[in-house]
């Protein structure tokens, strides 16, 4: 079983110790017993220990930046909600597609910020501005929040304040099974609460540092007798040799472990595999060994944002995966919503 994540290193940006939160984990990491370094800023964070890239890379994954979320401007974050709210930035899984790998580039290490009300004055004014209609707001771009909220509790605090908000809907997604400490809060049914599936294949093989399968579906029972609407993101599919067959054990466990009532309000995102050429030179770099198939020739292009394209299934591919996984759900779960393939 994976442990809950302990940082090896934390550093605190000055900053960040004006805030009742910032204070409470210098305190929290000090009796830990946990190194304590100071930063001006998260950009000033050099000199991680390790002979090399590969050593650094993973001190780096193992490292907590305690300091304030400056940027209140809030991205967008399509198909799943309008808006992506900055709770933390990185994550301490080793998921070798992930493409965290390229956006946070050679600083791959965890932030957490501090100035959460600044964050919810900001949510707030973004509901304002769409009252009457709801604003969803997905607390996981960035990083896997419920990886780390067993520290800050940033979250659960972010799950109360949208209870009790009359236009404001949360939502995120975990590979962690690490939830017991979110099961007393009061949602109100106001957050989705996601759980990152796959076959065991994958999670054995591409998702090291996550909690496994059966910990995970264990955890969403929990979730669901908590009362909280729940959702599952089956991604990346990914099309290894037996991959039918390994989806479809997913299925059958899942409808096994979950309780009845907890079928009718569920929601599944269908996610395929894809990577761009900077993402393949960072994976290889990271993780040499990998056994990520990442081969042009097998893919077709598609143009993403940026002029940064991607590599996508072949579309005969894409169907055979949408009509299998869809026939999953069909089977197992007739009252669920499918929300989107991508």
């Amino acid at each position: 079983m994976v442990k809950p994540f302990v940082p090896q290193l934390v550093y605190i940006e000055p900053r960040a110790l004006e805030y009742p939160l910032g204070k409470e984990l210098k305190n929290k990491f000090e009796k830990m017993n946990i190194e304590i370094r100071e930063t001006t800023s998260h950009n000033q964070v050099r000199n991680l220990p390790g002979d090399n890239d590969f050593q650094k890379y993973r001190v780096a994954k193992s490292t907590l930046v305690v300091g304030i979320r400056k940027t209140l401007k809030f991205d967008t974050s399509k198909p799943s909600a309008e808006y992506a709210i900055p709770f933390a930035t990185g994550c301490m899984g080793h998921c070798h597609y992930c493409y965290l790998q390229t956006t946070m580039g050679s600083k791959p290490y965890i932030r957490t910020y501090v100035n959460v009300d600044e964050i919810f004055d900001s949510a707030e004014q973004y509901m304002k501005e769409r009252a009457p209609e709801e604003t969803r707001f997905e607390a996981s771009c960035t990083s896997d929040i419920v990886g780390v909220d067993h520290l800050t509790h940033t979250l659960k605090h972010a799950i109360e304040y949208f209870g009790k908000s009359d236009h404001g809907r949360l939502r995120f997604v975990t590979k962690f099974a690490h939830v017991d400490h979110l099961l007393d809060a009061e949602h109100k049914g106001r957050t989705r609460f996601r759980f990152s599936l796959n076959a065991d294949y994958v999670i054995k093989y591409l998702e090291p540092g996550t909690s496994r399968l059966d910990e995970r579906i264990e955890a969403a029972a929990k979730v669901a007798e908590a009362g909280y609407p729940l959702g599952f993101i089956i991604a990346p599919i990914y099309l290894y040799e037996d991959w039918k067959e390994g989806y479809r054990i997913l299925f059958e466990k899942l409808e096994d472990k979950l309780p009845a009532y907890a079928t009718k309000d569920l929601t599944f995102e269908l996610i395929q595999h894809r990577f761009t050429q900077p993402a393949k030179r960072t994976i290889q770099k990271n993780y040499p060994m990998t056994k990520l198939e990442m081969d042009e020739e097998k893919r077709q292009y598609k143009w993403g944002r940026y002029g940064i394209g991607k590599y996508v299934y072949k579309k005969d591919e894409q169907q055979d995966m949408k009509d299998t996984l869809g026939g999953y759900i069909e089977k197992h779960f007739p009252e669920a919503t499918l929300e989107y393939f991508t």
